[in-house]
């Protein structure tokens, strides 16, 4: 599986932003409810995520984290933010200690 899947979804997901129909289409119908009705439903899926993790049932982990990455992609959408920006983020973060990135952070997490 190559990062090429987040991107077309990320596509899809902008598509269906701009021009979906909310009759029809799930990220419309989101899309149109706003930014908090889509972070409510990023925490929902988390807390699936968590509770399907603390049970090990990694069959369910994945359907959960499946939701959570693409309720995240539509938050992310929300407010312009692309997942080949997370992934360069990620990538930069390769190699370095946890704690050692946390701690070069600056203060102001907007920043």
């Amino acid at each position: 599986m190559n990062d090429h899947v987040l991107a077309q979804l990320a596509d899809t997901i902008e598509a269906r932003r701009q021009s979906g129909d909310p009759a029809t289409s799930y990220v419309a119908k989101l899309k149109a409810k706003g930014l908090d009705a889509m972070l409510k439903k990023v925490g929902e899926e988390a807390t699936e995520f968590v509770l399907a993790a603390k049970d090990r049932n990694a069959m369910q982990v994945t359907y959960e984290a499946a939701d959570l990455w693409f309720h995240s992609l539509m938050a992310l959408a929300e407010v312009g933010v692309r997942p080949e920006q997370v992934l360069g983020e990620l990538a930069r973060r390769e190699g370095l200690s946890g704690l050692a990135e946390f701690a070069s952070r600056p203060a102001d997490p907007k920043i």
